[in-house]
């Protein structure tokens, strides 16, 4: 029965020295890889808030591009009726003649 103890004790002591490092191993290295996450979960927040400025800023640009076009379009209506009144007196100028 000594023998036999002492083998299972053997076999328990290596065991928990092979169980122990691994355990730790992988416990640091899962804490490494939630690091490398982290990291890069910021990273591409950064680059979000970058895109979202970009994208109020052209919004914002669209906004005045627009505003400008309306005033555009109006003023090419008003020549086009000056254009269309001035057209009309050299019609009836011409007919007077």
């Amino acid at each position: 029965m000594d023998a036999t103890m002492g083998a299972i004790i053997a076999s328990l002591i290596s065991g928990i020295c092979v169980a122990v490092p691994t355990i730790v191993a992988t416990l640091s290295s899962n804490k490494a890889h939630d690091q490398v996450i982290d990291e890069r979960m910021r990273n591409m927040t950064d680059q979000l808030k970058v895109v979202d400025n970009k994208i109020d800023k052209y919004a914002s640009n669209a906004d005045i591009l627009k505003e400008r076009l309306i005033v555009v379009e109006q003023s090419a209506k008003s020549a086009h009726h000056r254009i269309d009144n001035i057209t009309e007196q050299l019609n009836i100028h011409e007919r007077r003649e």
